[in-house]
């Protein structure tokens, strides 16, 4: 039986110097496995604030609504038990992490994933088929986590790490942004990849349509204020290409 991901009335708040600041009001999408859904919406719209809140950064308050799996409650798992549950995030900003290697890295995160640690000799060879398919230089393994990596080699790392530790559902916060067009192909082949081994559920954050030309959305859902302004096919993405955010905005 296939997973769901089940996002109902999500109310996110977020701390500012100002005081709390409501980001989320009020947010329904439901991701079965194997589905594409593209989240679009002009700057400040909530886009990444979804993604934070699913995935459980602290700075993001959850303050209405729920987020299930499968139908257990992902609000009251630790950020640990989200990632061992199938939950999986792309960062838009992938951060550094000096004195441990890529390949420690793996490793580690794909035993606290499944429980056991994989075997010498089956994992490494994974990791350099991985690798090589992501054009990714052996080198990176031994090389610390991010640090040092181009915009580019970061977000291949990034779809690395969702190649190797297969999660249910992948949300992926604008990795396209700052890709060229070579590195974009490479990283949406990733993508498409590991949708293809493992049945993945992708959400996939993005403000333009370029990347959706390699990654073939099911259904788009437009974010305008907090809120899905508006939802439906491939389709939706063309014609926001063609007319931008102006319509929603109006209206909002």
């Amino acid at each position: 039986m296939s997973s769901v991901l089940e996002i109902k009335d999500l109310q996110v708040s977020v701390e500012t110097e100002q005081g709390a600041k409501q980001i989320l009001k009020g947010v329904d999408l439901t991701i079965k496995q194997g589905e594409t859904h593209a989240i679009m919406g002009p700057n400040g719209s909530g886009k990444s604030t979804l993604a934070y809140a699913i995935a459980g950064h602290p700075r993001y308050e959850v303050t209405g609504g729920s987020i299930l799996l499968d139908g257990e409650e992902v609000l009251e798992m630790e950020v640990d038990e989200r990632a061992q549950a199938g939950l999986f995030l792309a960062m838009q900003y992938p951060v550094e992490i000096p004195g441990v290697t890529n390949a420690n890295f793996l490793r580690t995160a794909k035993t606290a994933i499944d429980g056991e640690a994989p075997a010498i000799r089956t994992w490494m060879k994974d990791v350099k088929e991985a690798m090589g398919n992501l054009r990714m230089d052996e080198s990176f393994a031994a090389r610390n986590v991010n640090e040092g990596f181009s915009g580019g080699e970061k977000k291949r790392n990034e779809i690395l790490q969702l190649e190797l530790l297969k999660p249910k559902f992948a949300v992926l916060d604008e990795t396209d942004s700052g890709l060229d067009v070579d590195a974009l192909k490479i990283v949406s082949e990733g993508v498409n990849r590991a949708k293809e081994n493992t049945g993945l559920g992708v959400l996939l954050i993005t403000h333009y349509t370029r990347i959706l030309r390699y990654i073939q959305p099911d259904f788009v859902h437009v974010f305008v204020n907090g809120r899905v302004a508006e939802q439906g096919g491939p389709e939706l993405a063309n014609r926001l290409e063609e007319e931008g955010y102006d319509r929603f905005l109006a209206s909002a």
